[in-house]
């Protein structure tokens, strides 16, 4: 993964220089905005970065077939910089999504610190200033994910411009624009789901919970950034389809993967409390199977719980200790397997590079083996 590695520092490196640069462009405007570009250069720093993986992986997969495709010319292909600047834009997209989504979920932390609307929170209440230090941090960490998102946007550009082929990088911004509109509708279907479940049929929570898994994760982690990337790379119709075909249904083991950590992970490893995903009413893949399978009273009691964002530790371990005494687990992990093995026969004979389907493969592992 030496190719991978150097990849993330890259990424990196053009994240901190595109924000360098808008330093001055900010500061000229008020030196108050300097505290905002130090939180957002805070917030940008880290992560996985599996976005800018997959997008770069992408694009490898996708080289002109007199290209060399071994683990050389992966790495000198990092030299490239239009690419490596469509996998910072990809980034910077993420980050701004977290920031709204934290804002939406009403979350504390993220990765381990104050989640943006947090801090910004805590700058307030530090200050002495007049008003509501919550309602300052929330409408601040609004604006911050808006920046970030016009920020996203050039980036792009940017990376297009650097493109050789003007074609390439007008079928990349094609794809770019509706993975934006995807994630946002994703988005919405996940606040829909938490606050109208109970008006639906029970019978429509398995197939609405999938949908939300499709359009807010699946296609916006993994499948979206394959297609930019091939798209970007020039990829060809049938080279296309084989990446939407692998990067679907990794993108559903992946959230499903997310799902499992979002009611049993280490607290330590997350960067999030114990138990979150059951304070914020997340009505996921793994609850709508889990209230399929108990019997009416003890489901009645997870649905009063579900929600609360009081829930302390002893009710955490009694809505842990029901789904997985329903089975529901068990069977998370199957349907994951299943989308695994989907996602590596999707690519198996397809017509991309060697390089880049040894390391989907390994991509494929890391996503959905992953405990944070």
């Amino acid at each position: 993964m030496a190719v991978s590695t150097r990849l993330v520092d890259l990424i990196q490196d053009s994240i901190d220089v595109f924000v360098n640069e808008r330093r001055h462009e900010l500061q000229s405007i008020a030196p108050e905005l300097t505290e905002v570009l130090d939180l957002a250069q805070q917030f940008l720093a880290g992560g996985k970065r599996f976005r800018g993986l997959f997008c770069y992986w992408g694009w490898q997969s996708v080289r002109p077939k007199h290209a060399d495709h071994d683990t050389h010319d992966a790495q000198a292909a990092l030299e490239l910089p239009g690419i490596v600047r469509a996998a910072a834009a990809l980034e910077v997209f993420h980050a701004a999504a977290l920031i709204h989504d934290d804002i939406m979920d009403k979350s504390d932390t993220r990765r381990g610190a104050l989640s943006a609307h947090r801090r910004f929170e805590a700058m307030h209440a530090g200050s002495s200033w007049t008003g509501n230090a919550a309602d300052f941090g929330t409408s601040a960490a609004l604006l911050l994910g808006d920046l970030l998102l016009g920020w996203s946007d050039e980036l792009f550009d940017q990376a297009t411009a650097a493109l050789p082929t003007g074609d390439h990088g007008r079928a990349g911004r094609k794809e770019f624009s509706t993975m934006r509109t995807e994630v946002t509708a994703g988005q919405y279907l996940d606040i829909l789901e938490e606050n109208a479940w109970a008006t639906y049929p029970e019978t429509d929570a398995l197939s609405r919970a999938h949908r939300v898994i499709v359009y807010k994760s699946a296609k916006y982690s993994v499948e979206a950034p394959l297609v930019i990337g091939g798209a970007l790379g020039g990829a060809d119709e049938n080279q296309i389809a084989a990446l939407r075909a692998f990067g679907l249904p990794l993108g559903v083991a992946y959230q499903l993967r997310d799902d499992l950590l979002g009611v049993f992970g280490d607290p330590d490893v997350t960067g999030k409390p114990a138990g979150d995903d059951l304070r914020e009413g997340k009505r996921t893949v793994l609850i709508a199977l889990t209230r399929s399978k108990l019997a009416s009273g003890i489901r009645t009691m997870v649905d009063e719980l579900i929600g609360d964002p009081n829930l302390d530790a002893e009710q955490i371990a009694m809505l842990r200790s029901a789904i997985v005494d329903s089975g529901a687990v068990d069977e998370v992990e199957q349907i994951i397997s299943h989308n695994v093995a989907l996602a590596h026969a999707a690519i198996a004979q397809a017509a991309i590079t060697s390089a880049a389907r040894t390391q989907l493969i390994q991509l494929t592992d890391t996503v959905t083996r992953r405990t944070a």
